[in-house]
This record gives C-alpha cells, structure tokens and sequence, in this order.
C-alpha cells in the first residue's frame, strides 16, 4: 500500500512554494483555512491571506478585483459551497470577463466522509468545465496536485483544482511531469483503456492489476486535466485499445466520463463504460463506505471493463 496524504496538504504546499516566488500570489479563504490547510499560507505570508468568512459571493468579486490590479488569487474554500454559491459571480464577474482568478475547490466527492451530502461536491467538474475559457483540473494525489497548483499559476485566466479531505494514495512521483492538457500514461495496454480522474487513478491501477491476472491487458491515463481534455488521448486510446472505461468520483453526468464520450463520438466511437455517482446525493460514512456505496471500487472498474470487452468482441 502506497503513502496515504490528502490531496488538500498538496494544495497549501503547492502555494507555499509559489508564494515564495511570486509576491503576486495572495489567498482568500472563506472561514475554512484549518479545513483547507491554506493556514500554513497564512502563517507564511499574513499579509497575502485574507479571511473573507462566509460570504462565497463577496470572496468571488474580491478576487476579481484583486486579479484586475494585478495580483494572482487562489479563492478557497469547499468547493460544493465555493462554486455553488457563487457561481453568478463567476460565470460573470470571472469568467465573462477572463480575469486571472484561480479556484481551489476542496472536500471534493463522496470521500469527504461523515459531513454528508450538503459538503460533498458531485458536480462541480460539470459546473466549472461547461464555463467558457475555464480551465478544470483533478489532480490524483498529493504530488499531482502540488504541480496542479504551480501550473494553474503560470497560465491566465479561471481555472478550478479539485482536491479532496482525506489521506489518498500517493501514486505519482514528484518528478512525473504535468502539463496541463496532457493525460499521464501509469499503464500500457493493448485491450482496454481506463481514463482515471482524481483518486480514482488508484482504483483503476488495481482494477488493471486484477484484469491482467486474467490476461487482459489494461492501458491506465491519469486524465487530470478536464479541461482541456487530452483528445489525443482518448482518441488513441480508442483506435488502439478499441473499449474506453472511465472512472471518477463525480457524477455520471458532465464530468470525465461526460468529456471523453463527446470526444469519441465525433472522432472514433467504440465501447465505452463510464464508472461514477449514478445521479445520486451523497451521504455520510467513511470513505471506504462510500466507495463501496456508491459502487467506486476497483471491482466496479473490472466489471465495466469486462463490459466493454464483451461489446467490442460481439463487433468482431
């Protein structure tokens, strides 16, 4: 079993290193900077962190402003509350106008555990990607989402990390590269691909480790850029592998597995199946309840796996 670290230490890590750099960077936090952990941020470098308290609205137009004058602002809070309250202030105060504004969007999926339904965000991938000039990224652990945060800051314009509470296996290393735009090949594989999004990069390594005892031949891309989507990607993925399965803890509808069938349907269609939420709420529990709940287990990944390969040999 790999190192367990929540991808929300790779979030304030990641600013405290772009912090020290780039005087520019300023954080807002709305009454969270414990849960979040953007308190070491604010310890480091008090004067670039403002408590916003809980007014998501208020926080979103200060960013805004701050962007217009220059600055660089990461404006954090749970990113069911971040986007869900605000996202009149987004769509037309940020994005409208494609300020410099990027979002850290914390406590993301059902691994949230025992706050329930109303802190778990399940939508926001689809809330965020469908935004004109936003850039949506969900980094697969603690190192990816350090890099998330380096690479969101030397582009312009709105972008969204998603990043979750609870300790998740470190599966990356710190020296693989991020681009974003660009899925990381974790596998090879000539019978399937399984397009990963956040932790369930790690669930689909071991759903590619029980199909090759079986012979089957997994091919794993940790896609953490939704947008823009890596369509070279999946366009390969489908020509070469012939059956696609996807895999995030989101919804079924809008998210990852939303993004790669539109690229597959208007380039090269074949078998797809698409692991996620299935248009429900989400609930209290431990993570590991949850991921059995809501049917996000390497188990699940299998089964769509064995899915897409039954389909795609019938085409034969």
């Amino acid at each position: 079993m790999p190192e367990m670290v929540p991808t929300r230490f790779g979030y304030s890590d990641g600013l405290l290193e772009i912090g020290a750099s780039n005087p520019r960077v300023v954080v807002l936090d709305a009454d969270l900077a414990r849960s979040t952990t953007t308190e070491k941020f604010q310890k480091k470098y008090p004067d670039r962190f403002f408590e916003m308290g809980i007014c998501e609205q208020n926080m979103m137009v200060v960013a805004a402003g701050m962007a217009v004058a220059g600055d660089i602002p990461f404006a954090t809070d749970y990113g069911v509350f971040l986007l869900g309250r605000a996202m009149d202030q987004l769509r037309v105060t940020v994005c409208y106008t494609h300020l410099n504004v990027k979002l850290g969007g914390a406590h993301a999926g059902v691994s949230v555990g025992a706050d329930g339904a109303t802190h778990q965000a399940l939508e926001e991938v689809a809330w965020t990607r469908c935004l004109p000039g936003m850039t949506v990224i969900v980094p697969a652990d603690y190192h990816d989402t350090v890099k998330a945060v380096k690479a969101v800051a030397e582009i312009y314009g709105p972008c969204y990390i998603r990043f979750g509470r609870a300790p998740m296996p470190v599966v990356t290393k710190k020296e693989d590269p991020f681009v974003i735009g660009r899925g990381n090949q974790y596998r090879e594989g000539t019978d399937v691909t399984i397009f990963s999004m956040g932790a369930m990069l790690w669930q689909s390594l071991i759903a590619a480790e029980e199909l090759s005892a079986k012979g089957i031949q997994a091919r794993v891309i940790n896609m953490h850029t939704i947008k823009p989507l890596d369509e070279e990607a999946v366009i390969a993925a489908a020509k070469e592998t012939g059956a696609i399965v996807t895999a995030e803890e989101h919804q079924f509808y809008g998210g990852l597995g939303s993004a790669v069938a539109e690229v597959l349907v208007e380039n090269h269609p074949c078998p797809m199946r698409r692991v996620g939420v299935k248009d429900r709420f989400g609930e209290s529990g431990t993570p590991d309840e949850l991921f059995r709940e809501y049917g996000l287990l390497a188990e699940d990944i299998v089964k769509a796996a064995y899915d897409v390969l039954e389909r795609k040999n019938h085409k034969k």
